[in-house]
């Protein structure tokens, strides 16, 4: 995977991920929705959702659309094909009304990614049926109990393809933002949503993503170190999506390191930021 974050915090990279991006502009009911800059610092959460629609493009262009209020920020089509609606540190209307773990209003701090998947399926014959119609094969569904429920329906299977790159696009995401939490959009609406349901293995994948991004500060030791780069980039956080603090750091700089995070280190000189563990060389 060679995809990176960039500054206005859009992805890019591999030009096999086929990444469209989509300007989205909302209108409702006469009057202008504002998509915001988020606080970097409060943005902690990924939400999986799946469409409920025929495919990744035509997804991608409903949320693109004026009079549609809600948005997300990612579309992962089923062939892994990504299409990003909206920048990585502005809010989209993908959480609606939202409450976990005390809580609230999820879209001021979380990244919406969009799965596209029919939901759950009815049997007709030997093929089953979409809500829009649409007709699947029988190796293409699962039948299952979503936790909310109490009786097994049938659902939409996701592609191996599509939740590898939605793995590693949040692993990304959990190295640039400091991500947290990844969540299904029925854990923070429970009893409104369903998404991405059963045919999703949320716990397996949550616990895969935030086990190997785990932050190793409870066990670092503080070091001294000397910057090897001619002229290195301190940020706010670990990641390039991260605002700079101050100028670039000079090399031969002497900085005191005393966290580090996914390839990132924490330093300090006058002033307190993250750069690339790559370029500093701990003294001996």
């Amino acid at each position: 995977m060679n995809w990176s974050i960039s500054e206005d915090h859009k992805l890019s990279g591999d030009p096999a991920v086929n990444l469209e991006f989509t300007a989205t502009k909302k209108i409702s009911k006469g009057r202008r929705i504002e998509m915001p800059e988020m606080h970097m610092d409060n943005i902690d959460t990924i939400i999986i959702h799946y469409t409920a629609g025929s495919s990744g493009l035509s997804s991608a262009r409903w949320l693109s659309t004026e009079t549609v209020a809600a948005s997300a920020h990612i579309v992962i089509d089923r062939s892994g094909q990504i299409y990003q609606l909206v920048p990585f540190n502005r809010k989209a209307w993908h959480a609606g009304v939202s409450e976990y773990s005390g809580r609230s209003r999820f879209n001021d701090f979380s990244i919406g990614i969009e799965l596209d998947n029919a939901g759950p399926l009815t049997k007709v014959g030997n093929r089953y049926r979409s809500s829009f119609n649409s007709e699947y094969k029988e190796e293409e569904v699962l039948k299952a109990i979503h936790k909310d429920e109490s009786s097994a329906r049938f659902w939409h299977k996701y592609t191996t393809t599509q939740t590898s790159v939605c793995e590693m696009l949040c692993s990304l995401l959990i190295s640039n933002y400091g991500i947290r939490f990844v969540l299904g959009h029925d854990e923070i609406s429970v009893g409104r949503k369903i998404d991405p349901g059963p045919a999703f293995s949320m716990d397996v994948f949550r616990s895969r993503l935030l086990d190997q991004n785990r932050p190793e500060s409870s066990s670092f030791e503080e070091f001294e170190g000397t910057v090897t780069a001619s002229k290195l980039n301190i940020r706010q956080g670990p990641g390039v999506a991260n605002k700079m603090v101050g100028n670039p750091l000079p090399s031969g700089q002497q900085v005191k390191v005393v966290g580090e995070r996914n390839g990132w280190l924490e330093v300090e000189t006058v002033i307190k930021g993250w750069v690339s563990k790559d370029h500093v060389q701990k003294h001996q």
